[in-house]
């Protein structure tokens, strides 16, 4: 399916008339949706693992015992990846009533009246919600807000933090750096560890995908991908529940991304420190993948230094790290310190027949006390939780980095930290970048050429949009 098959070629194998996809309408997703049930019981269909969710099901059925989860657990590549296959399963007649997004998807769900906008509901249970806003940083919120909504209540998030491996950092008699450091900085410590460990260590590695990749590069080079603004609107959120918190200041309805901007200086300079890397044996090229895909190199003591969020740390110790192999510290400076992130969460079909219990059951998982239930909030922390208050030092214990602080510090102490650029044709967009990316890195084209050509087709992509 990756890269074969638009959303509107999607769309067009569902029941839709012709005349509203040449318009490039989404009608009602009611007629996807089950028909309500004929007795008490309630099926959710639920994109999630059970493994990870089973406690707090369990502890849901207790409050609600009419209504029953069934899982439906999707994987891929990347978020692009899993989006695209809910998209067919929407298509096939087989839609899930709660789904999954991360940021690479929350505006194509939003944005294609596939999800459902929860403003007037977060307003109803504003009592109920208060302390869990009050826990939630507003950078997180404002990623899940699109043209004035909400369409998710965080759940977790991970910000493009650099790990470092300490076993090479103290064969290049090195220390973990300060929060203060510099590009020329990272380039020093990726020279001195690259070659040692046996004489094979790259200094620095990364996989090709939106999130992380070369993505931090060119934010901390003052710049983006796609221009970038605020939709207006949004009081209802930071005046309701916000009102006291300086870093609320200035938000907006959530984040537009109005045209490409792909070859502009910053962005080719970018890229061109990046390709530098690899052509310097500093970088092995990088392959598609996830932090999965490095995770062996890692652990084996031949990388220093990747981009990962709070997500990567459980990982590790699984296989076979232990606290205190690996630290972590803010992206360092260059024109700027900005940095990126990206933020998930449930989302409820737009036309469920369900509605109510859908969003029963969204709240009802906010509760801290049931977020600790997640399995991968457990003893080994498998990504990192929206809440600062679970952001603490016995959480990372025993799975964490000594620097652990940083995870949430990103959101706290860099107010300026944004999502990753992600509209709603956000999985073409993906497939361009990581196309466009590979031909630099491969050295098949220059910094220069890959960015021409990437600009010149997301051009034509929003165009046809």
């Amino acid at each position: 399916m990756s890269g074969k098959m638009s959303r509107r070629e999607l769309l067009k194998l569902t029941a839709f008339s012709a005349a509203a996809v040449s318009a490039n309408l989404v009608p009602s997703i009611s007629i996807f949706a089950r028909p309500a049930s004929q007795d008490a019981t309630v099926v959710l269909r639920f994109q999630e693992n059970e493994t990870e969710y089973a406690k707090v099901v369990e502890a849901f059925k207790e409050k609600f015992p009419n209504v029953n989860i069934e899982y439906v657990n999707v994987t891929g590549l990347d978020h692009a990846e899993v989006a695209t296959k809910i998209l067919a399963q929407l298509a096939a007649g087989q839609p899930v009533d709660i789904g999954y997004a991360a940021t690479e998807a929350t505006q194509l769900y939003a944005g294609e009246g596939l999800a459902l906008p929860l403003t007037q509901r977060v307003l109803d249970s504003k009592e109920e919600l208060a302390e869990y806003f009050s826990d939630v940083s507003p950078v997180l919120t404002e990623t899940m807000m699109y043209e004035g909504d909400l369409y998710q209540l965080p759940r977790d998030f991970n910000a493009a933090n650099m790990y470092f491996n300490t076993a090479l950092l103290q064969e290049a008699g090195l220390e973990v750096p300060g929060e203060e450091w510099t590009r020329d900085d990272f380039l020093e410590y990726a020279k001195a560890m690259t070659g040692i460990g046996g004489g094979d260590s790259f200094g620095y590695g990364w996989t090709n995908r939106l999130w992380g990749s070369w993505t931090p590069w060119f934010f901390v080079n003052d710049t983006n991908l796609l221009m970038e603004e605020r939709a207006p609107g949004g009081e209802w959120m930071w005046e309701t529940f916000y009102a006291d918190d300086p870093n609320a200041e200035g938000r907006g309805g959530g984040w537009r991304w109005p045209a490409p901007q792909a070859n502009n200086p910053k962005m080719v300079e970018a890229l061109e420190f990046v390709v530098s890397l690899t052509r310097d044996g500093i970088t092995p090229e990088a392959a598609l993948g996830t932090g999965e895909t490095l995770q062996g190199f890692f652990t084996s003591g031949k990388l220093g230094m990747t981009p990962a969020g709070g997500f990567w740390s459980g990982g590790l110790i699984n296989a076979g790290m232990k606290p205190g192999d690996f630290d972590v510290q803010f992206w360092p400076k260059w024109a700027s310190q900005r940095h990126q992130l990206g933020v998930g969460a449930a989302w409820i079909l737009n036309g469920t027949a369900y509605e109510n219990e859908a969003w029963e059951f969204v709240k009802f998982s906010t509760a801290r006390e049931i977020m600790e239930l997640v399995g991968f909030f457990g003893e080994l922390t498998r990504t990192t939780p929206v809440r600062r208050s679970m952001n603490n030092e016995q959480r990372y214990s025993k799975s964490g980095p000594p620097n652990w602080h940083v995870f949430y510090d990103t959101l706290d102490k860099r107010s300026d930290t944004g999502p990753i650029p992600a509209p709603v044709f956000s999985v073409e967009l993906t497939n361009i970048y990581t196309r466009y990316t590979a031909l630099a890195t491969s050295l098949e084209q220059t910094p220069q050429q890959a960015l021409d050509g990437m600009q010149a087709e997301l051009e034509a992509l929003y165009a046809r949009q």
